[in-house]
């Protein structure tokens, strides 16, 4: 694949997306301060990558979804994170793609499962710069045309409007029963943009995401719903990437029964074998 033809598919695409935002945003984070994680992230993780892939091909292989799995993750992570934290997570996101996964590919989101996974770890924030809180509001409808032309092109735009109208429906209910000050937070900055990129460019993952429209919108209240309930009950700063998590093993599960046939409970077992890292693969 020609380097031309890269950035013209959805990889690529999202790729000078997510270059173009980081750019837009690392001034007001502190390029110095930014900078070094993200740059070391994308490298360690592109190297990493690529001797997997070669190890698994017979040929070298460009290290795409280890990119951009890096490029979200540091621009998720606090601008002020390490750059060795910021590393690690994602070096730890790319293993988890070849450890965790069925015949149809990873079962979890990389960059959401190595963030909540080694949060009990760094204990690091999760500032969402990348989203553009701290640019002007004219800057940030760079976040939202962008996102809005990857979600369409990966013909995710159903699953984006259902999450993002049952999320906000959900805190909207529950700012008229319970306290709201303890839920206006997510209708300011920074988690309305972190919501945003979430819907937009985590969300719409097409490995891990469905491809059809009923799937899409079952997968959306998932994430709409297991979110808000981990918001309300526990106050995780994780909860919308633990809320996509969780519709990821209902993706992966709705793939391996409709493979398989095998329903539940009995296909518990089929879909444990399916994704235990000590299954052979398939080259």
């Amino acid at each position: 694949m020609t380097l031309r033809h890269f950035f013209k598919t959805p990889k690529g695409l999202l790729t000078i997306v997510l270059v173009i935002l980081a750019a837009i945003a690392a001034p007001h984070e502190g390029v110095g301060i930014a900078a070094p994680g993200l740059l070391a992230a994308v490298m360690v993780s592109a190297a990493l990558d690529l001797v997997i892939l070669r190890t698994r091909h017979t040929r070298w292989d460009v290290p795409s979804g280890a990119v951009l799995t890096a490029l979200i993750v540091a621009m998720v992570l606090s601008a002020q994170t390490p750059w060795y934290i910021v590393t690690i997570t994602s070096g730890l996101a790319v293993i988890s793609k070849y450890l965790v996964r069925t015949r149809a590919g990873n079962v979890f989101n990389p960059a959401a499962l190595a963030i909540v996974a080694t949060f009990p770890i760094f204990h690091a924030g999760q500032s969402w710069w990348g989203a553009l809180p701290e640019v002007t509001p004219l800057a940030q409808l760079a976040l939202l045309a962008g996102g809005v032309f990857i979600a369409d092109r990966v013909n995710k735009m159903p699953l984006v409007l259902v999450f993002l109208g049952a999320y906000y429906l959900l805190f909207t209910m529950a700012a008229f029963v319970s306290d709201p000050a303890w839920v206006s937070e997510v209708f300011r900055a920074p988690d309305l943009q972190a919501v945003l990129f979430f819907a937009l460019f985590i969300l719409t993952d097409p490995p891990t995401s469905p491809v059809k429209y009923p799937d899409q919108v079952i997968f959306a209240l998932i994430v709409a719903v297991t979110s808000f309930a981990i918001f309300e009950w526990l106050g995780a700063v994780y909860y919308l990437l633990a809320g996509v998590l969780v519709a990821n093993v209902w993706e992966a599960w709705r793939r391996v029964h409709r493979r398989s046939g095998a329903a539940f409970p009995g296909g518990i077992a089929v879909f444990a074998r399916e994704i235990s890292p000590w299954r052979p693969r398939r080259l």
